[in-house]
């Protein structure tokens, strides 16, 4: 038969958008999200590997470790290497994910690094007297309203969040260096949360290469290599609206915040009706909109 004459299939992984981020409309790149497909690629008994494509301005880290060990998990069950291929941005939590591949590529001009922990609200006290809105909150637990926009900032708990972002900042770093070892260049100046071009990544030993998806797996594998995109299942409601599968499987790449497309808004009932779970679902958009946005993308 044909398939005979064909040369290996290696399936591939997308793992595209902001991290940890769920909305009605919006399920997030997460662990629940992706899970499945991972089982799926690593299922694959004769793909000599397993690709994975990362194109991330980050977001969880909880959510970015919960993918790196799945992925790490199988692959030394399976015995598969894995090729991570970082698209437009793997920063940050996209990054981390990324550390997942025995060997990390990129683009010369793919976004990489961000190995830092940031923290982003607002305040809204002068405008609550402005508006003339008096606000009543009761709470057991004298911390319990730490950082309420709605209440002046407290030196003490700031203090507390930076502490609890250096602990999360040390464990990032601590897996980068768990992962690249002696492929780092020496010093700090990696773990500022700085970001670099793919090409200078590469001098920083942050990833192993500058290259693309389809020509290292060519060198590797020959050029008849199959690639196969292992897509997350959607489910009959997403299916119904148009919505494809974000994390896994459908988008090519994250420069923008997509929109709901034309069979969604046509099945949210009359002008000015908005069903349950659209405004999560706007705000969640803008919020991933300025994600993308910090890279100029």
């Amino acid at each position: 038969m044909a398939w005979f004459r064909g040369g290996p299939t290696v399936p591939v992984l997308r793992f595209s958008g902001p991290i940890g981020m769920a909305a009605p409309f919006r399920p997030g790149l997460s662990m629940a999200s992706v899970a499945g497909a991972i089982e799926r690629a690593f299922g694959m008994k004769r793909a000599p590997a397993v690709a994975v494509v990362v194109n991330s301005p980050g977001g969880s880290p909880v959510q970015s470790r919960l993918i790196f060990k799945r992925i790490r998990a199988l692959a030394e069950e399976t015995s598969k290497p894995v090729y991570v291929f970082c698209e437009d941005v793997a920063a940050s939590g996209g990054y981390l994910i990324a550390l997942s591949g025995d060997e990390i590529y990129a683009d010369e001009s793919s976004i990489v690094g961000s190995i830092g922990v940031v923290t982003a609200g607002f305040g809204f006290v002068e405008l609550l007297a402005k508006l003339g809105v008096e606000r009543r909150v009761y709470t057991a637990g004298t911390n319990k309203m730490s950082l309420d926009p709605f209440q002046p900032e407290k030196a003490d708990d700031v203090e507390r969040l930076k502490s609890l972002q250096r602990e999360v900042h040390e464990t990032f770093k601590s897996l980068v260096r768990e992962r690249r070892g002696s492929r780092l260049a020496e010093g700090e100046d990696l773990f500022t949360g700085e970001i670099w071009s793919g090409t200078r990544a590469a001098a920083l030993g942050l990833v192993d290469g500058v290259t693309d998806l389809r020509s290292k797996m060519r060198e590797l594998y020959g050029e008849k290599v199959q690639l196969k995109v292992v897509s997350q299942e959607t489910s009959w409601l997403r299916r119904r609206l148009g919505l494809g599968s974000q994390a896994a499987g459908g988008m090519a790449s994250g420069r923008a915040a997509p929109a709901l497309p034309q069979s969604a808004l046509a099945s949210l009932g009359p002008a000015g009706h908005f069903p349950p779970g659209l405004a999560d679902d706007i705000l969640a958009a803008l919020e991933e909109r300025l994600m993308w946005g910090r890279f100029g993308l």
